[in-house]
């Protein structure tokens, strides 16, 4: 059903839904128009509106080809909204959900795209602070590029900081979806331009591999991962790749590149990705929740045949009904001791094809079967030494008796 926005709009249908609100296909007076209708509980928060009013400027002047545009602002009565752009297309977790990785020379090329948005609003003082696969969208109306990808574009800029405003979250809360998060971030501390860095080369990783390099279990595990621990190379990519990605993914934020030099970097490899098939790699076992922190369902291990989430809400219970992501819920920010509770070293390693993932249940169960069989073994070893043979064989041939024949011997 039709519903007016303001006194120039109209949006018929909705396209989709995030924890910020509904978008809609709408109509304006030069034509279709895509809406974002915000929470009516955000709309009727004075504070935050005046925050959108206030931030109106930025996000109409932000033009740039690779950045969603925003053509209005609508504040009407219990209507909070943002009227841009419509790109006929899809964002890219859908892509992802689909397809579960891309070919390097494809996923480079949507990550250069999205690092010169960045690159634009950055110079324009604009951090995101919530780039990932949800807020990606690729027109499919636009020409292929490398790899046969289609244009990216970054939408939601400035949603996440209208919505952190200081009455609805504390210094100890952070905002987020726990996969892309910064360990600046993690830390307490407030979000610069290399946050979007680090969300963009953790979207990377999860197009080349199918996974997040820190995701995966109960999201307190994951915020502890960002802060201690490392990923390993992925099998099967250029080293010049590999160095990119562990640079833009530094614990340090001055060690990461800014979005323009990213950009240049990652179009200067993609004539070494020419051609390559997507990785084969398989998607590390989830950690398992801390004793004293209940599972919450989407912690849980999936089915196999299941395409795996790339990321999961930093509140338990409050996952969106649709595909999406809830973006902005908090949570507390972890103590120190909490941060420096996990081993320091490799998280979630990727690993060939079909093999468990060292220290998972997985990796566990196949190793306490493997010493049950040896102490087995070792108990008929020990036993048949004690009969008189030397050798215990696996299949129908005996071990050689004491006397050098190969016959068992006879039963006494």
């Amino acid at each position: 059903m039709a519903r007016k926005i303001g006194s120039r709009y109209t949006a018929h249908q909705i396209l989709g839904r995030g924890s910020a609100g509904t978008v809609w296909l709408g109509e304006g007076p030069d034509g279709p128009v895509a809406i974002k209708l915000l929470r009516e509980d955000l709309a009727s928060d004075q504070e935050l509106v005046g925050r959108f009013v206030q931030e109106r400027t930025a996000l109409l002047s932000l033009d740039h080809a690779r950045v969603v545009g925003v053509h209005d602002l609508v504040v009407d009565g219990n209507d909070l909204a943002l009227v841009m752009d419509l790109i006929r297309g899809t964002d890219l977790r859908t892509r992802l959900e689909r397809e579960r990785r891309m070919a390097p020379e494809a996923a480079v090329a949507i990550a250069a795209d999205v690092a010169d948005a960045l690159s634009a609003a950055h110079a324009a003082g604009i951090v995101h602070r919530d780039v990932k696969p949800e807020n990606i969208l690729l027109d499919m109306q636009g020409p292929l590029g490398p790899g046969g990808s289609h244009p990216a574009l970054l939408t939601d800029f400035g949603i996440a900081k209208l919505i952190d405003t200081p009455r609805r979250t504390k210094a100890t809360k952070i905002i987020g979806t726990p996969d892309y998060l910064a360990p600046e971030i993690v830390e307490g501390l407030p979000p610069r331009a290399a946050v979007d860095i680090y969300a963009l080369a953790t979207v990377l990783y999860e197009l080349l591999a199918g996974f997040t390099p820190f995701g995966g279990g109960h999201p307190g595990a994951i915020l502890r991962r960002h802060v201690t621990e490392s990923v390993v190379p992925l099998p099967g990519i250029p080293d010049e790749l590999w160095q990119l990605l562990i640079q833009c993914l530094a614990k340090a934020p001055a060690s990461r590149l800014r979005a323009s030099e990213m950009a240049a970097r990652l179009r200067e490899l993609q004539p070494l990705l020419a051609g390559m098939a997507p990785l084969d790699v398989d998607e590390p076992e989830a950690d398992e929740p801390p004793a004293d922190e209940p599972e919450t369902p989407e912690a849980k291990p999936q089915d196999e045949d299941r395409p795996r989430r790339g990321a999961v809400p930093l509140v338990p219970g409050t996952a969106s009904a649709d595909s999406n992501r809830d973006t902005h819920t908090s949570m507390r920010v972890p103590a120190p001791d909490e941060l420096a509770g996990g081993a320091r070293g490799t998280a979630r390693a990727p690993r060939a094809s079909g093999a468990p993932r060292p220290g998972s249940a997985r990796n566990r169960h196949s190793a306490r079967r493997r010493r049950i069989t040896l102490g087995v073994a070792g108990v008929v070893l020990v036993a048949a030494i004690g009969g008189g043979v030397w050798a215990v064989s696996s299949g129908g041939d005996q071990g050689p008796t004491p006397d050098g024949n190969n016959s068992a011997p006879a039963a006494p």
